[in-house]
């Protein structure tokens, strides 16, 4: 039998990752990816980027595929990157536009070690644990948009920040399918110690308030992960960039104040697609007035008497 999903011995007999695309693209991300905020010639770029890291990452949760299948599949993805052999279109892609635009591919194969160790790893010791694996999973992403657009590095550390809390928030989200559909939780083992409870706890069809008190200390960490990037939009030279990512601090804080009051095992954590165009233009206004209103500061300040 061929094709996407035929089988052999009980596995996926498959030729190329994009056939193992889950469906899911950037309009149904949590946070913009490449909208119509960024400036036209950056968006072929960053969706280059997305759709690699996005064939990468459904590598790594297919419910079908064991750790070693993963980790061969992702290890093809990378070598079609870097020109060893791989003829992934995704990653030959991704390879062009980063030749044509003189930038590394550093932070795409940051990612795949990412999704490696997702490949093989499902427990999280504690908060360090975790934001390690952000390190490799989410912050190079701040980093390469910032690199498309020629940012200096002294913004990393606030986006680095942005990242992983954007980050975290999908995990508490999706904690509850995560460990339901492939056995992983990113939930840290020590909170939920601390809290009286364990992993188990997530596959439930309720959350015990146990667990409810556990991830509402996590969403209180990301809060202070997510105030901790407050200068980044200031920090940028592209006003359109700011704009984003204003934007996408804004859609952060609904949802995180949405986590400390719902059950993700039982509620709809996620925002609407009309609660989540109403916070963007709210916050894009508002960050694009902000952005006006420092450029004629400045202009007066150094205005010629």
């Amino acid at each position: 039998m061929e094709g996407a999903r035929s089988y052999e011995r009980g596995k996926p007999a498959m030729t190329r990752s994009g056939e193992l695309r889950s469906g899911k693209g950037a309009g149904d991300e949590n946070f913009p990816v490449a909208s119509r905020m960024i400036a036209l010639r950056h968006r072929p770029a960053i969706m280059a980027f997305y759709e690699f890291v996005r064939v990468a990452d459904d590598i790594a949760d297919h419910p079908d595929l064991g750790s070693a299948d993963k980790i061969s599949r992702l290890n093809q993805l990378e070598s079609s990157l870097i020109g060893r052999g791989g003829d992934d279109p995704e990653g030959i892609r991704l390879r062009d536009v980063l030749n044509a635009r003189g930038l590394s591919p550093r932070h795409a194969l940051d990612l795949l070690d990412a999704f490696r160790q997702d490949a093989e790893k499902r427990r999280y010791a504690d908060w360090d644990d975790l934001i390690d694996y952000c390190s490799r999973s989410a912050m190079p992403v701040g980093r390469f948009v910032l690199d498309v657009h020629g940012e200096a590095k002294e913004s990393w550390p606030a986006s680095d920040a942005l990242c992983a809390a954007l980050q975290v928030i999908n995990h508490l989200q999706d904690c509850g399918v995560d460990y339901r559909r492939l056995g992983r939780s990113y939930v840290p083992l020590d909170a939920l110690a601390a809290a009286g409870t364990t992993v188990e706890a997530l596959g439930e069809d309720l959350a015990t308030p146990a667990l409810k008190e556990c991830l509402r200390g996590l969403v209180a960490r990301t809060a202070a992960l997510l105030q901790r990037s407050e200068g980044l939009a200031a920090s940028v030279a592209d006003t359109r960039l700011a704009v984003e990512i204003s934007v996408i601090q804004s859609l952060a804080r609904r949802l995180l104040a949405i986590l400390a009051v719902r059950d993700p095992l039982s509620e709809k954590v996620h925002l609407t697609k009309i609660e989540a165009t109403a916070t963007a233009l709210g916050s894009g206004i508002h960050a694009g007035l902000q952005r006006l209103l420092r450029t004629v500061t400045s202009a007066r300040r150094y205005q010629v008497p």
